[in-house]
């Protein structure tokens, strides 16, 4: 069974950091680019971050640049998503999903999704 899994999601202050993990079983994530997505209440889903299958192309939100650094252990068959510098309307249900090869903004390119993990950012 295919299969993602994120964690590493809970509730921190502003400013605080969190990581976010992405864990694959059932087929290896060498092949697949990750997309971290987010959605908040009452708001679509959206690209945050993506990384490549190679791990040579990264890309953020123009919300998260410079807070936030995506990587991935092939080893591990696991994608990290970093967190720094968090604010409040960083609060939102977080997924990971994967898709061939290359990057996507595109929810609807991505092949596998996560359940989604809950970071809530407050005082």
């Amino acid at each position: 069974q295919l299969q993602l899994v994120e964690s590493g999601g809970g509730l921190v202050q502003p400013g605080g950091s969190l990581r976010l993990s992405c864990a694959a079983s059932g087929f290896t994530l060498d092949y697949y680019a990750i997309g971290w997505f987010r959605q908040a209440p009452g708001k679509e889903r959206e690209g945050v971050s993506c990384i490549s299958s190679s791990g040579g192309n990264t890309n953020y939100a123009d919300s998260v640049k410079g807070r936030f650094t995506i990587s991935r252990d092939n080893a591990k068959n696991t994608v990290y998503l970093q967190m720094n510098s968090l604010k409040p309307e960083d609060t939102a249900v977080y997924y990971c999903a994967a898709r061939r090869e290359y990057c996507s903004g595109y929810v609807d390119e991505y092949d596998y999704w996560g359940q989604g993990t809950q970071v809530t950012v407050s005082s």
